[in-house]
């Protein structure tokens, strides 16, 4: 990923969390439109990172939307072939997906998150993908 945009990104995911603590809509707002922008001036380039796509999605506060960012940001994981970034995605879409009733969906996105979690080194996220999907198949 290019360094620059990493860093853009990183800068704008600070700014977005501290706007949201802080209750600050207008800056949320703000840098919300900023780190669309990148990820929209950086669509279908040689720029282009699932990084930036799953930031946005992280901080869209409509859940259809969201499952949708984070359906572009796993398409981009797939094209590079990143299986950290695949079952980070993946894991995240799944809550959502959860979230918004859609337990057949998540599954299917955990179960595929765990297969791609077998080439990462994040015990953590292993873990999480492993309970979540366990906790829904479950129910």
């Amino acid at each position: 990923m290019n360094t620059k945009i990493y860093k853009a990104v990183f800068a704008l995911a600070n700014e977005l969390m501290s706007c949201a603590n802080k209750k600050n809509q207008a800056g949320f707002d703000e840098h919300y439109a900023q780190l669309k922008k990148i990820c929209e001036d950086n669509d279908k380039t040689e720029k282009d990172h699932p990084v930036q796509w799953e930031t946005l999605a992280d901080f869209t506060d409509d859940i259809e939307l969201a499952i949708a960012i984070y359906g572009k940001a796993l398409a981009k994981a797939e094209t590079i072939n990143s299986k950290d970034y695949l079952s980070s995605i993946g894991y995240s879409m799944a809550c959502l997906q959860a979230e918004f009733g859609d337990t057949a969906g998540a599954i299917a996105s955990l179960e595929k998150a765990k297969i791609n979690s077998n080439k990462i080194i994040d015990k953590e996220l292993k873990a999480d993908i492993h309970d979540r999907l366990k906790e829904l198949q479950d129910a």
